[in-house]
């Protein structure tokens, strides 16, 4: 019931800061472009600091040239828009000869006839606001006979200058106080930075102020970098496309790049949007399709060495958001705050995802929207397993086999699986029939994922010779003692299917490297089948358990085991033990010859006992990163002696 409460509140929430920001959208949308930009602008206001400069001052320094810059730039495009306004009836002829053209290849061209209509209107209605505006046309009226026609005129009040005034202005009122407000904000903003970060650290608590301020300060250097970087590559991008165009021939070829440089910042979509006008333009003014197919051809260049060399070289390979987060962001966005919503929709998302990385209540934002996984490697095994989805699972263990040992991936990634089903197993969320099919389903993911690996060392690419993690091969003729019977290697689980799951792992190590091995079920110790199992010819027999809360069962089958092989070597695999002394503990209670907690060094022992090679075992070890060892330590060799 509380959690049914808690997610309708926080649904309640989200709805109400949706509505905020939607009716709200003419004061937070400044507010935005004045974050944004300030973000953009504080490296250069630190950089005047450093010459000595008041903050205030330099502030206002900066602020003072960012929009002299922007207005500057306002006032060429203005001139070049009027500009092209004045020539675009005079590409209505060559539209015409096109279609015509395009007519005279094809049938069935009603589409082009009423194109070329609606072009002709277009035409007329071009001309026709060139005329006064303060005269409507009326069509005659045929005349009546018996009746006198008055002709009429309607004449539009003159105001007086007060009136022409504020017809003037009043366009011009809503985005100079927007411009206005967001120059404000950006001054206060850059001014009061410090303050807004205190301000922020108390509004999420002050439980950890110093890892708080380190979050912070890293999120707005990290968010600084990244606006700069995008800043200087998209008008990079603008500057090529408006120098290509101005090539080709393209009229108002500036305006084109410059709008070019401000869609990039449109994620997927923006530089296809870039390319509409200049193309339809380029269709306009030219005859021939050839300015069209160079602006294309311009476009395409462009934006493929842009994304794929230099995006990734200066900004990396990613803004840190999935795709599909990038398309809802841009959905959600434009549709909250319009064409500036869909500009301003990566920068927003990023802000929103780093602060879900450092502040706890925010961390939604991390995971529904970040790049990083939302489940650990053995969290996505387990669930793979769960889901009876073992594609997956081979393919990402097929990758990290490339890089690393067989042995490594079982005890970073198959172990912590197998100790996150134990533990649903111990609270009743995995039992019964779910169970059984969990351990059917790792037994046969862990056989695909042991044949990749035998692939992958036969083409030389997994265990590489003197690399750190890898176990080495053993050849028939390397066997010694009773290792050379038909199977030696006896692994058996103590209690359940995932204590056998995981003396699958062990047998499946043994065999993978060369070493006879086979897998005996946790049944075959009970009274009623201990008759049955044949234990003549092992030399080394493995138990494998997950759940040590009981050592009650470990020392039941040891005494089984006991019995029935008393000239067998006995390991322990203890795979959930982050204490040596349990360990030890354990080992003496069952007079073990061994008992580890990691499947490398349990391999490797098991190597050295089939080879006899016993002063490897050391090596072996040291070569195993720290990441195979448990938390607490691994006893070095806890047999009669230790190492």
């Amino acid at each position: 019931m509380n959690s049914t409460s808690s997610t309708l509140n926080a649904l309640l929430i989200g709805v109400i800061v949706v509505a905020i920001m939607f009716f709200a959208r003419e004061v937070l949308l400044p507010l935005a472009l004045a974050g944004i930009l300030s973000f953009m602008l504080a490296p250069l206001v630190r950089g005047l600091q450093r010459l000595r400069l008041p903050r205030p001052l330099a502030v206002v320094v900066v602020v003072l040239i960012a929009f002299a810059a922007i207005f500057g730039l306002g006032r060429v495009l203005a001139r070049q828009v009027a500009t092209l306004a004045g020539d675009l009836p005079k590409y209505q002829d060559t539209i015409s000869k096109k279609i015509d053209s395009l007519r005279g290849a094809g049938e069935g061209d009603a589409a082009l006839e009423r194109a070329q209509v609606v072009l002709g209107q277009l035409d007329k209605e071009i001309v026709g606001a060139h005329g006064t505006g303060q005269k409507e046309t009326v069509a005659p009226v045929a005349p009546v006979p018996g009746i006198r026609l008055i002709p009429v005129e309607v004449h539009e009040p003159s105001g007086g200058p007060l009136q022409t005034l504020i017809s003037l202005i009043n366009p011009l009122l809503g985005p100079l106080a927007t411009t206005m407000l967001i120059i404000v904000f950006i001054i206060f903003i850059l001014i009061q930075r410090e303050d807004l970060r205190d301000r922020l650290i108390r509004l999420v608590g002050t439980t950890d102020i110093p890892h708080m301020t380190a979050a912070l300060d890293d999120a707005g250097r990290r968010l600084s970098r990244l606006f700069l970087t995008q800043l200087a590559i998209n008008s990079c991008f603008g500057a090529a496309i408006g120098l290509g165009l101005w090539q080709i021939g393209v009229p108002s070829a500036f305006v084109w790049g410059v709008l070019a440089g401000i869609l990039r910042f449109v994620p997927f979509i923006g530089a296809v949007l870039g390319l509409v006008f200049p193309l339809i333009l380029a269709i306009s003014a030219s005859p021939g399709w050839s300015m069209a197919l160079w602006t294309v051809a311009l476009f395409a260049a462009l934006e493929g060495l842009t994304g794929q060399v230099i995006e990734p070289v200066f900004e990396g390979r990613t803004t840190g958001l999935t795709p599909v987060a990038i398309i809802l962001a841009a959905t959600f966005w434009a549709w909250i705050w319009g064409p500036i919503g869909l500009v301003l929709a990566t920068p927003l998302t990023v802000i929103l995802v780093v602060l879900g990385r450092h502040v706890e209540g925010l961390k939604f934002f991390d995971i529904l929207l970040g790049d990083q996984p939302a489940l650990s490697e053995s969290e996505a095994l387990y669930q793979r397993i769960l889901a009876h989805d073992p594609i997956e699972a081979v393919e990402h263990a097929k990758a990290f086999m490339t890089a690393h040992s067989l042995s490594q991936y079982c005890d970073r990634v198959v172990k912590p699986a197998l100790q996150l089903a134990r533990k649903d197993a111990d609270r009743g969320a995995l039992e019964g029939e779910v169970l059984e099919r969990f351990h059917k389903t790792f037994e046969s993911l862990f056989a695909d994922i042991a044949h990749e690996h035998w692939i992958l060392r036969r083409e030389k690419r997994a265990d590489k010779d003197g690399r750190p993690g890898s176990l080495p091969m053993v050849h028939a003729d390397q066997l010694t003692g009773r290792w050379t019977s038909a199977a030696p290697f006896v692994s058996i689980g103590c209690h359940d299917c995932l204590d056998e799951a995981a003396a699958t792992v062990i047998a499946t190590l043994a065999q993978t490297h060369g070493l006879p091995a086979r897998v005996e079920k946790p049944q075959s110790l009970t009274a009623a089948e201990l008759d049955k199992l044949d234990l003549s010819g092992a030399s080394l027999i493995c138990l494998s358990c997950l759940d040590l809360r009981t050592p009650a069962r470990i020392q039941y089958a040891a005494r089984r085991v006991r019995t029935k092989a008393p000239d067998a070597k006995l390991m322990l695999g203890l795979w959930t033990a982050t204490d040596e002394a349990v360990l030890a503990g354990l080992m003496q209670a069952v007079n073990a010859d061994y008992a580890f907690a990691t499947f490398h060094e349990a391999a490797a022992s098991i190597i050295d006992e089939a080879t006899g090679n016993r002063s490897a075992r050391a090596d072996i070890r040291k070569s195993a990163t720290a990441e195979d060892r448990p938390s607490v330590g691994t006893p070095k060799l806890v047999g009669g002696s230790a190492e």
